[in-house]
């Protein structure tokens, strides 16, 4: 029987959140099949000057294999507060080999009640919101715990989606995936001093998009903020 695997999509994402991690998976044979699931086949803004649309419904996929979890900005804090994704969410990670999530898409998951108890990480200026959803925030480039896999910041997914390819389809087929996609980075300014990082300067930013994707919903923004 084909496997599912499940990209979310809603309004405000990061594109690379979605589009890394389903570039690394779409090498996995004809065993799995990749769909984008929506409410609906509507085009939808992201967080760039680009829209991405949808090929199937929440209606359409009902079980599937595995589930990925795209984060962002104030789209995303939007999305911790609708209801019909977080419900088509809890009913898709039921029976779902893996649920996964990219940067703040790890937030959703948190919403959506699943991550209670569990280790997880999201993009780093967020990891302190993972506590408020009962979550065990760690510091890792990507995360596993039980059925749930958690990436930290953005680029971060596609090292995720390697390690689901690996486990879905073996190493072999995994390093393929890297040398096809060329994923051999050497950024021109080097790697990221950590200890450097100035992370409560970057707070007020935080916050600013929290209200922005809250401002409707003051109750959870209280949550998330108090």
């Amino acid at each position: 029987m084909t496997k599912t695997i499940a990209y979310v999509l809603y309004p405000g994402l990061t594109a690379l959140d979605l589009v890394g991690p389903l570039t690394v998976t779409a090498v996995l044979d004809g065993d799995f099949e990749t769909v984008v699931v929506a409410r609906d086949l509507e085009t939808l803004d992201t967080d760039a000057p680009i829209r991405l649309g949808a090929t199937a419904t929440f209606d359409e996929v009902t079980a599937p294999y595995a589930v990925v979890v795209p984060g962002g900005t104030a789209g995303t804090f939007a999305a911790c507060a609708d209801e019909r994704l977080l419900d088509w969410l809890r009913t898709a990670s039921a029976t779902a080999e893996v649920t996964a999530s990219v940067c703040t898409g790890s937030l959703i998951l948190g919403a959506a009640g699943l991550l209670e108890g569990r280790r997880a990480t999201t993009h780093w200026g967020f990891r302190d919101v993972l506590p408020k959803f009962g979550a065990i925030p760690v510091a890792e480039r990507w995360v596993q715990d039980g059925g749930i896999v958690t990436a930290a910041g953005v680029s971060a997914g596609i090292d995720m989606a390697l390690h689901l390819v690996r486990e879905f389809a073996g190493e072999e087929v995994a390093r393929f995936a890297q040398l096809l996609i060329e994923y051999d980075p050497l950024p021109p300014l080097g790697g990221i001093d950590w200890d450097e990082v100035d992370i409560p300067s970057f707070k007020p930013y935080m916050q600013e998009a929290m209200r922005a994707g809250l401002a409707d919903h003051p109750e959870l923004l209280a949550r998330l903020t108090g």
